[in-house]
């Protein structure tokens, strides 16, 4: 499972390759999606990528077009299923919350009854 840093990181490359499963991105088109109230720099962006590339989200290959830093990036197959992984993930907490908000309404109503029947 990844941190609210990552994720946001591995939504925008997701964005960035855009279904063709490979592109070409600097860091600062990265940060540019990335929401500016976390303070993004570059060198965190490249910490993040390493992490998610050693989960095996994409490979990552560095490289440098007239002076400036671009990577090569690759996605494999949880990268690939990153989009769908997300949203199973969101379902599952709504259940989760459905689940509970659903059992404390019937502990409160069999509450009352029992309440009703016992006075």
């Amino acid at each position: 499972m990844l941190n609210k840093q990552e994720n946001e990181v591995m939504k925008a490359v997701y964005e960035m390759c855009d279904g063709k499963g490979s592109c070409l991105v600097s860091p600062l088109e990265i940060m540019s999606i990335l929401p500016e109230k976390r303070k993004y720099t570059p060198e965190k962006i490249d910490a993040i990528l390493r992490s998610l590339e050693l989960d095996d989200y994409f490979d990552l290959i560095q490289s440098d077009r007239k002076g400036e830093k671009m990577y090569v990036i690759t996605l494999h197959a949880n990268g690939e299923a990153y989009r769908r992984t997300n949203l199973q993930m969101k379902r599952n907490i709504a259940f989760k919350v459905a689940l509970a908000v659903g059992s404390a309404v019937i502990t409160f109503v069999v509450g009352l009854i029992l309440r009703e029947i016992f006075s």
